[in-house]
């Protein structure tokens, strides 16, 4: 497998990086985690804009899915082609209405199953292409998930956007890569059920016994160096920040 970092910023897009979306590619098949704020832009930087197989959204949150409203638009309206077939999405409960919602305002606009199939996530176990995936339901306040990817003997866990849970610990149990979110800093921030800081996400990492820690979804506003000096002081293994570009062999 081969993970991507196309955006990295939580909650808006930052000078360096658009919000959260990660491409991950295996077998020549390239299934994009989430497609926030700015992120339709950054993936043409490594990807063709009609070469994606498949997307999954963790959650419906803005900085997780808005860019495909603008996606729907270049997929709909191709010029060259013709339209688009339609790509599996994979998201929470209300997906279709929630985005064709944000696209025009009516649910009469025209319909985003025409270049979407979308498809429910609830917790378990699928395939997506060549990838094995499990979901669990994380905590945050819409609905939620969390997603582990498996494929050749290796694996890829993403947390999305979560407070510290047991589902996650158990999600990314022995992971190679643990790409968890880290928005909050430790003493700073503590609403409940909301995101985890640095220290939450480096306790998950150790608990899980991952292999790698790369902290992702930091917004602008917070000091990403505090938050991996305080994951490191709890995950002995590898960490790491996330990067807008970053590639990573797992």
């Amino acid at each position: 497998m081969k993970l991507t970092v196309v955006g990295c910023s939580g909650s808006f897009p930052s000078a360096e990086s658009a919000c959260s979306s990660y491409l991950v590619e295996a077998d020549g098949f390239r299934l994009l985690l989430d497609m926030g704020n700015g992120a339709l832009g950054e993936l043409q930087r490594h990807i063709g804009l009609y070469d994606l197989d498949a997307i999954f959204l963790s959650h419906l949150h803005a900085d997780h899915c808005i860019d495909m409203c603008a996606y729907f638009v270049a997929r709909y309206y191709r010029h060259e082609g013709g339209r688009c077939a339609p790509i599996p999405v994979y998201g929470p409960e209300g997906t279709e209405q929630r985005l064709t919602t944000a696209y025009a305002d009516t649910p009469s606009a025209s319909s985003m199953s025409e270049v979407f199939d979308f498809h429910t996530v609830k917790p378990g176990a699928f395939d997506i292409g060549p990838f094995s995936v499990r979901t669990e339901k994380v905590c945050h306040p819409v609905e939620a998930y969390g997603i582990r990817l498996e494929h050749g003997g290796r694996s890829l866990t993403y947390s999305g956007d979560t407070g510290p849970c047991e589902a996650l610990d158990e999600l990314a149990s022995g992971t190679d890569l643990f790409l968890c979110e880290a928005a909050f800093t430790h003493g700073k921030e503590n609403i409940p059920d909301l995101h985890l800081n640095g220290r939450e996400a480096g306790e998950s990492a150790r608990r899980a016994g991952a292999g790698r820690l790369v902290l992702t979804h930091i917004p602008p506003w917070t000091d990403p160096q505090v938050n991996l000096a305080d994951a490191r002081e709890v995950f002995t293994g590898p960490a790491d920040l996330a990067a807008a570009g970053a590639t990573y062999e797992i």
